[in-house]
Parts: structure tokens; C-alpha cells; sequence
């Protein structure tokens, strides 16, 4: 297949259902070799997005391609490319790990028998589960059932993986596992389009994200591109609080909060040697000065005006 600049490409992809726009008029791209971390709140139209762009429901308006085919037309072209885990994967409960996976790769357009055992194998031990491959699936805890869900997106090469919430139900060690194996994906040139309500995992495995807020993707980039749309802040400690407090709002600074003798407030726009300079030269002993990293919580928060979850 011809090389594309985005593996995922929407134009004013929207999904209604009656009054409810639980997508509305996204611009998605998802750059190849990528991992492209969606971000938003559960039911902020993340998933619902994932089952347009996988042809699982018909969207109300818009277009998308997948690596470079346009949608739907051409998905029979695009789609044996595209591994995805969307919303708990559909398993046989009396069959084992092993053969629900020989059972799925059976019914594929080209079989590929003679290396089925091995794949399967190669895809049980990728994801942690080789020595459950021969538990039955309806003993399967929650997280071994999407780890299984994740080794059959892998049983075959693709180009493009398509993870809706991952990690759900998984113990930390098995969360940290998949986060590791993600990130070894993407080094390895698939583009990984991740979809997640977790801020901390998209920090730690992914190059680029898109935030999703009640149906509507508010910004995208990298990760790096969307830290510097939130304003950066500074952390102090000094010998007088209440004296720092009144010299750092003169200087500009904004949304001080107080913790004992530290501070912290938002920098708009000043440096953080102006503060130093103006608190010394008022008399006041400094102690800790240190400009705060700009996270993608502040990021959402700057975007949204809303808090997020940032557990995990």
C-alpha cells in the first residue's frame, strides 16, 4: 500500500441521534507512524467516533479515510490493515483463549492456516496471556479479556490499531504492561490511534493528541503543541506570604493560591526573573522559585474551563 501522510482523515465527520450530537463536525488527523492519543471524558463522543471511522455505524454527515482509502467505500481495501479493540471485545465464553483466536483468524479473507499457530502464539505472549491461552474464556478476569481483545488486533500485521479504552479492568501491572507494549507499536512504525479518558496515559505513551469535549474535538497536535495553549505558572516559597502575595499581584500574576509560605499562581505572560527580582527587591526572602511544567491537565483545563480525571 502507497504511503499516506494521515492514517486517519476526517472532514465535518459528524454522528447525530435526534437532538443529540454525539460527534459534531470533527477535522481528525492522525499522522502515520503516530500514536495518537484521544483524550476526553467518558461520553464526550470518543467511542461513537471510533464506530464511524470503523463503518460499525453510518455517520449523519461528513467524510473520513482510512490510510489513505476513502470511507466507506473502499473499506474492503482499508479495513484488513486496521486492528482495533472497541467497547469489550465479543468472545466464545466456552472456548478457550487459544481457540477463540484460531476461531476468529478462520473466518479472515485469506485464512493463512500454516502460520496460524505461531501467530497466535507470538500475539498470546505480546499482550501476557500465553499462559491462559488455554483457560476458557468465561473464566477470563475482565483484564484478560481485553488483553485477548488486543492479541487478535495483533494476530496479523497492520498498519493501523485502533484502542478504545485499553486498559480497562486491568490490574496496574497488566496497565503498565499494555502501556509498554503501545509504545513499543508505535517504535515500531504502527500508528496507534488511542482512545482514553485517562490523562496520564496519554502522556506517557503517546507523540500527538486530540481533545474531545461533548462531541466536538477542540484541539489536536502534539503533545508539546497543546502544553503551550495553557498559561504557565510559578511556584514560590517565601519568609512572608501575605507581603509576596500583594508584590506578585502588582507584577501581574494571577490566580495566586496560598499554602502556608508557598504560593502558586499564573505567570501570564510575565518571566519568572521579573518575580524573583520584584520580591527581592521588596525585601522578601525567597527560598524556592520554580516555574511549573505545563501539563496536559492544564491544557484541558485551558480548553475546556473543566476539571478531568486524571487517575491511573
Amino acid at each position: 500500500m502507497p504511503a499516506h501522510a494521515f492514517a486517519i482523515e476526517t472532514h465535518g465527520l459528524a454522528k447525530y441521534y435526534g437532538a443529540v450530537r454525539a460527534v459534531d463536525g470533527i477535522d481528525l488527523a492522525v499522522p502515520a507512524g503516530s500514536t495518537y492519543g484521544f483524550l476526553g471524558p467518558n461520553g464526550s463522543g470518543k467511542t461513537t467516533t471510533i464506530r464511524v471511522l470503523l463503518g460499525l455505524v453510518n455517520p449523519s454527515a461528513g467524510s473520513w479515510q482510512l490510510l489513505g482509502h476513502r470511507m466507506p467505500e473502499r473499506a474492503m481495501a482499508a479495513l484488513p490493515h486496521v486492528g482495533a479493540l472497541v467497547e469489550g471485545p465479543a468472545f466464545y465464553p466456552w472456548l478457550t483463549g487459544e481457540e477463540n483466536l484460531a476461531r476468529l483468524d478462520a473466518m479472515g479473507p485469506d485464512g493463512q492456516r500454516p502460520t496460524r499457530r505461531a501467530r497466535i502464539k507470538e500475539a498470546l505472549q505480546r499482550v501476557g496471556l500465553e499462559a491462559a491461552a488455554k483457560r476458557k474464556y468465561k473464566a477470563y478476569s475482565l483484564g484478560m479479556r481485553q488483553r485477548l481483545g488486543l492479541a487478535w488486533a495483533l494476530m496479523r500485521p497492520r498498519q493501523l490499531l485502533v484502542l478504545d479504552e485499553p486498559t480497562n479492568g486491568m490490574d496496574p501491572q497488566g496497565t503498565r504492561e499494555i502501556r509498554h507494549l503501545v509504545r513499543q507499536l508505535g517504535a515500531e512504525g504502527t500508528t496507534v490511534f488511542l482512545s482514553s479518558h485517562l490523562l496520564s496515559e496519554i502522556e506517557q505513551v503517546c507523540t500527538h493528541a486530540g481533545v474531545m469535549h461533548r462531541g466536538k474535538l477542540l484541539a489536536q497536535g502534539t503533545l508539546d503543541e497543546l502544553r503551550a495553549g495553557a498559561r504557565p505558572r510559578l511556584r514560590v516559597e517565601v519568609d512572608d506570604a501575605q507581603r509576596a502575595g500583594e508584590v506578585l499581584e502588582r507584577l501581574g500574576m494571577s490566580g495566586l493560591e496560598r499554602s502556608g509560605n508557598q504560593l502558586v499562581g499564573t505567570l501570564d505572560g510575565l518571566r519568572p526573573e521579573d518575580c524573583c527580582r520584584g520580591l527581592v527587591e521588596a525585601g522578601i526572602g525567597v527560598r524556592l522559585l520554580v516555574p511549573e511544567r505545563v501539563s496536559l491537565e492544564d491544557a484541558f483545563v485551558a480548553l475546556t474551563g473543566e476539571g478531568f480525571d486524571v487517575a491511573g
